[in-house]
């Protein structure tokens, strides 16, 4: 068998449950029925499916699974939470009784633990719930070394810490196939990434944040990362893609309102302007880019941000000068317009769709 993701796993499950429901329906309305040896060929086919596809992956064959899943999911977040939780005051009420020596062994052992504790878990429990528990632990540990290491030596604070947990996050979420961590090792990277964008512009890295362009490169090199190959991965792609669209639409965002916080070196209307053409031209493009490669989070995320840069648009044009009515008025019936427009590119995609399976 190919070796496909465990979400791609659950998408063919999921596939299978939808042709027997259908399959079903045919024969209801007198469409389709299948001979008993067809039906008996193709419940085995698909049973056997089901089967492997459960031994490899620990998928869920039926919506009360699903439910279970959802639960066990819930439950190993907020143990790996308190878990962490737990850990930190551990060492901060008995840190001071370890000798210096005893302090750095821990500090060095402890992530080494868990990092081979989680890989163990990955390939011993198929069901990755521990896996991603001790992950989450292990990374709330290693974060917490770090700085403890920072106290111990009197080291000044550095961005270069956030590069470390960054590389570790991704570590532990590709050698346990878990998004949670992805998402915290992106957001280590993107912090360390617009920090040193801040440095090579002058600026003292904590106050990176005071420019929102420093954050525009992280964007564009994680959507360029979501671009390649994760398919052993759940969801690895997704998580990149929105993070990417988050941290560059948010300081486009930020920059179409507040120009005189921007590096370019103009007036701050002009800025404004600037930014608010680039917000309304590439949130429509991520729409059009998403229905074109089928990547249902970045038309939603495009969709997001497209109407919050209109909305926007309309309150510093009208709301001191017009009626509330009239304004709200303008709202409803744009919003009106966007469901058209919206309703006739679903009408155009399904044409589509018929005219090339025809």
């Amino acid at each position: 068998m190919q070796h496909i993701s465990k979400e791609d796993a659950q998408k063919r499950v999921d596939q299978i449950a939808y042709f027997k429901a259908e399959l079903d329906q045919l024969e209801q309305n007198d469409v389709l029925t299948l001979s008993e040896m067809q039906k008996i060929s193709v419940n085995n086919f698909h049973q056997t499916l089901i089967n492997s596809l459960a031994i490899a992956y620990d998928i869920d064959a039926s919506v009360q699974e699903k439910q279970l899943s959802l639960g066990m999911k819930i439950a190993s977040f907020l143990g790996a939470l308190a878990l962490a939780a737990s850990i930190f005051f551990l060492f901060y009420q008995f840190w001071g009784v370890f000798s210096t020596l005893s302090q750095v062994i821990i500090l060095i052992m402890a992530p080494m633990i868990g990092l081979g504790a989680t890989v163990y878990a990955y390939y011993k429990e198929k069901t990755g719930y521990f896996a991603k528990l001790i992950g989450l632990v292990t990374l709330a540990s290693f974060v917490l070394n770090i700085s403890m290491f920072g106290q111990i030596f009197n080291i000044t604070p550095s961005v270069n810490a956030s590069l470390v947990w960054a590389l570790f996050a991704f570590l532990l979420a590709y050698a346990s196939d878990t998004r949670l961590l992805l998402a915290f090792g992106i957001i280590f990277f993107a912090g360390f990434l617009s920090a040193k964008v801040g440095t090579w512009s002058g600026i003292y890295w904590i106050y990176f944040g005071e420019r929102p362009e420093n954050f525009m490169p992280a964007a564009f090199l994680l959507f360029f990362i979501s671009l390649l190959n994760h398919h052993r991965f759940s969801g690895f792609q997704v998580i990149y893609r929105v993070f990417a669209m988050l941290l560059f639409f948010i300081p486009v965002l930020i920059l179409s309102n507040w120009g005189d916080i921007s590096y370019i070196d103009a007036h701050y209307d002009t800025v404004e302007a600037f930014y608010q053409i680039i917000g309304f031209t590439f949130s429509a493009g991520a729409i059009w880019l998403g229905i074109k490669q089928h990547w249902g989070e970045v038309v939603n995320t495009g969709n997001v941000f497209f109407v919050i840069f209109l909305y926007t648009k309309f309150y510093d044009w009208w709301w001191e000068w017009m009626p509330k009515y009239l304004f709200f008025l303008i709202i409803a019936l744009s919003s009106i317009l966007i469901l058209l427009v919206f309703k006739r590119l679903r009408t155009a995609a399904i044409a589509s769709s018929q005219k090339v399976s025809s």
